[in-house]
Order: C-alpha cells, then structure tokens, then sequence
C-alpha cells in the first residue's frame, strides 16, 4: 500500500456474492420489490448492488415530504426530501434474521434505521438501466443516494479494483445508469477515488478519465434534471483543496451543466468538522457558480479518524452524525451514509461482508 493509499479510503468491496444480475433481472419481469442485496458482477466478488430481489419483510409504509432536494444550508433546507433506507441492504436482513441477538436492538435503532446508499458496480451496460431504476422506483417520494462506481481502472488496482474495461465502454454505461434514474429527486456520487485517486494513471490516461467523467455528470443531468451529482472530493486528511479544486475543474465539477457539487469522507472518518470546513474550501477553489455545494459522509465518523492513519476497520470508531438532506450549514447539501456502517473493509471479514461484531462496535462507540 502506498502512500496515497493509506491516505484514502481503502477496500470498498461490497457483499456476500451468490445473486446474479441475470437472475435479478428475472424477478425485476415478475415485480418483485427492490431493494439492495448483494449481486456477483463480472469483474470480481459480489458487492452490495442495486438490483431487484426477493423480500423477507413487508413494503414500507408510503412516503411524504418533498420530492426534490432543495440547496440545503441555513433556512433553504427546510424545502428538501427525505432519504430513501433500502429494505433490503445487509444490516436491515441481519437484524430481521436475529431478534432475538443482544446486539440486534442497537444496531437495528443505530444503523439499519438509517438511510444509507446504494452501490452500482456491475460492469454490463445492458444490466445496469434495471438495476438503477428498481431503486429509484422503489424509493417513490424519498431521495434514493445511488453511488456510480465502475470507471475503468477502479480503485487504482487496490482492493476494489474493476469496473468496465475501457472508456468507450463506460460511456455506455453511464448512458444505460443514466436510463434509470427517472425524473424524480435523486443524489448521485459520482465514482469515488476516481478524482482524488487517480495518481496511478498517466497523464494522458488521467485527461482521458477527467473528460469522461466531465461528460459522465452532463449525461446525468440531462437524463434527470432532478438529479443531483456530485464528484470527488477526497477527504480532509489527503490532498490540499486547491490541488483537489484544480483537478476537479478538469473534471468538469464547476460546471452546473454536469455537476451540483462534491462530496467527501466517503468510506473515511474524518470529523464533520474538518470536513465541512476542507469541502468549503475546495468549492471556494473550485470556482464555478455559488450554487455548488457538497456532502459529507458521516456514516463513521464519530470519533474522528484514527491517529495511525489505519483505514481498514479500525477499532475504536463510531457511527456519525445521521444522515439528512437538512444540514443548517451554509453550502453543505447533505450529510449521507456512504458507506454502509458494519459492511467490512477487508479486516473484519471479507471486505463488503456484513460484521455484525463491527456493527456493534460502530453502534456503541
């Protein structure tokens, strides 16, 4: 591991495997609920995946409030939706399947309570359209937060590691993610580390990535106006804002005709805090329209990051701020969960699996 390694996020290696997007496709013809279960891609182990699948429970009640967010920030929050929680991500079916577990009720009230995103990571363009749409379907009224992530060369060949094979290809990808998305409210993080991370690459190789994702968020947009993106910010403990700023630029994350902002902290535990104040500063470098704003991943960041760096599973973390599309601070849109609290980065089981020893430790703080 180096070290742009180490100062990022880690293993984002989502689920258990064993569902296979074919097979999701067939219960989505039979109108089966959605939700997000684990389905095996092409390009490796199976990861937490928005696909259509049976459910153990019955459908939540319906939903209310507002449909799109507004810029949240001081009083212009009051306006924005609610999140959409998936019913079927991997801490929701633990503790439907462990009543009678002592660590049930906490994690059930502290984490599987919670809204939380869902990650899109199969590789096959003619899969992805359906797997985007029965979540966004599925959250009706709510806010689904729906976490693009197949660029090519994922993750630097770390841990998560994948994604389509080439450019051209994820240009059709992102046009069939796009597909789904409908035209009600919807918040989209846009590949992480792929900005922030993208050292690895040569530099043409790296124009090449900032020129599809540029056109990746414009692709977005004019698919669901509704639709909010945001690209990659990294985090408060890795690059300077101005360098963060400049690339992003490339990017096209100061354009309102393919971006709304940048999001940060994903899979990391950076304070709220420091992450609000690094994510001003990035938008302040950044440029663009007073309108960009950004949103923190606060799903573990309780008690801040660890003082050794460690970002796999580290001991001693905790669940942060819930998440919310009404934050009171000034250019911050939101406060998501991301990452899935209790979901492994590789050193508490299989990364993506669910730990539910971590859950609990997450929970209790």
């Amino acid at each position: 591991m180096g070290e742009t390694r180490a100062r990022g996020r880690g293993g984002r290696w989502r689920g258990l495997g064993g569902i296979t997007a074919t097979a999701a496709l067939v219960v989505a013809a039979t109108g089966v609920l959605a939700g997000a279960v684990t389905v095996a891609g092409n390009d490796g182990p199976g990861r937490t995946e928005a696909v259509e699948g049976p459910r153990s429970g019955p459908a939540p009640p319906g939903h209310a409030g507002s449909a799109r967010p507004s810029r949240p920030g001081g009083d212009a929050a009051a306006g924005a939706g609610e999140l959409y929680r998936a019913e079927d991500a991997q801490v929701v079916a633990w503790v439907r399947a462990h009543r009678d577990d002592p660590r049930s009720p906490l994690i059930a009230s502290r984490i599987a309570a919670r809204p939380a995103a869902v990650w899109f990571t199969d590789p096959r363009p003619w899969a992805v359209t359906a797997q985007v749409r029965a979540v966004t379907e599925r959250a009706g009224d709510r806010v689904p937060v729906l976490v693009a992530y197949a660029i090519p060369n994922r993750d630097c060949g770390g841990p998560s590691r994948g994604g389509v094979p080439r450019l051209a290809a994820y240009a059709r990808w992102i046009e069939r993610f796009a597909a789904g998305l409908g035209s009600r409210a919807a918040v989209v993080i846009l590949e992480p580390d792929a900005v922030a991370l993208a050292d690895c690459l040569s530099p043409g190789e790296r124009s090449r990535r900032f020129a599809a994702l540029a056109r990746a968020g414009a692709v977005l947009k004019r698919a669901n106006p509704a639709a909010r993106v945001y690209y990659d910010g990294g985090h408060s403990g890795w690059h300077r804002p101005e360098r963060q700023a400049a690339a992003l630029r490339r990017a096209g994350a100061a354009s309102p005709a393919s971006s709304d902002g940048v999001f940060t902290n994903v899979s990391n535990f950076h304070r709220t805090a420091a992450e609000v104040a690094y994510a001003r500063r990035v938008l302040t470098a950044l440029g663009g329209p007073r309108g960009l704003g950004a949103v923190i991943d606060t799903s573990r960041n309780g008690n801040g990051a660890p003082a050794d760096g460690r970002w796999c599973d580290p001991a001693g973390r905790r669940v942060g701020r819930p998440p919310t599309l009404r934050t009171g601070a000034a250019r911050i849109d939101a406060y998501l969960w991301v990452k899935l609290p209790g979901e492994s980065d590789g050193c508490r089981g299989r990364p993506g699996t669910f730990s539910p020893g971590y859950a609990y430790d997450l929970a209790r703080g």
